[in-house]
């Protein structure tokens, strides 16, 4: 069967008005720089036009690949896609809400030979303090349990080389909040080489956030939950294969 390089996964929720655009983005600069792609979008159970969009998208674009699937949430969603396609050489996270564009990959995927987790870290100021709560708080804990090797430890924006990480991607839960975070923690706690560098993160301009302030409130102590839990678990995982 074949398995392309690289494999791009996107969570899409209620993207209607922007995900055509996003797509045919990403698409034309993965051709421009040669690469063998496929990009795998993760509809999450989308109320508004988003899934008949991407099913006209596919007519076009023969490297699309779309995952319908009951509403889970970003987490969850993520831990499928990075299961779903660990066969890949390399796998990229990217959302789909156009907030960060397709100029910072060519340095990632340039860089990628030495390194086997190359990460974007967002530098928008005006982040809703809502958000800029969860980052710092995520990023204490990050610290605090795994090490302090990455600094935008959920950022939606990284080159991971599966080979290194798959093990990694089927002991996460099935419904872990905040995956990255997690995988952030084991980068450090596992002294995986990193290459970093800033990505501009522009504001939303379309779509809908998927998760409310309060409900983001208690997913972010479910988040610490699972992060202290797993923080446990990675020895397990790093005793069956030092090299994950």
């Amino acid at each position: 069967m074949f398995t392309a390089k690289l494999a791009v996964v996107m969570p899409v929720y209620n993207e209607g008005q922007i995900i055509a655009h996003v797509i045919d983005k990403w698409t034309r600069e993965l051709l421009r720089l040669g690469i063998d792609f496929e990009i795998h979008a993760y509809n999450d159970g989308s109320k508004d036009n988003t899934l008949f969009i991407l099913t006209e998208l596919t007519n076009q674009n023969q490297h699309l690949n779309i995952h319908n699937k009951k509403n889970s949430g970003h987490g969850p969603t993520l831990v499928q896609a990075y299961r779903e396609n660990s066969d890949c050489e390399w796998i990229f996270q990217i959302d789909s809400d156009d907030e960060i564009g397709t100029e910072g990959f060519e340095e990632l995927w340039r860089n990628r030979g030495p390194f086997d987790f190359l990460i974007g870290r967002r530098t928008r100021q005006d982040q809703p303090w809502i958000r800029r709560l969860v980052s710092s708080v995520s990023r204490v804990t990050v610290r605090t349990l795994y090490g302090d090797r990455v600094d935008d430890v959920n950022s939606p924006y990284r080159l991971m080389k599966t080979s290194i990480f798959k093990k990694l991607f089927f002991a996460l839960p099935d419904d872990m909040f905040a995956p990255n975070v997690v995988i952030s923690g084991a980068v450090s706690r596992m002294k995986i080489p990193i290459y970093e560098i800033p990505v501009r993160q522009h504001p939303r301009s379309s779509g809908e956030v998927s998760i409310k302030k309060l409900k983001l409130l208690k997913a972010v102590v479910k988040s610490l939950y699972q992060t202290f839990v797993f923080r446990f678990k990675l020895a397990g995982v790093l005793h069956k294969s030092a090299a994950l």
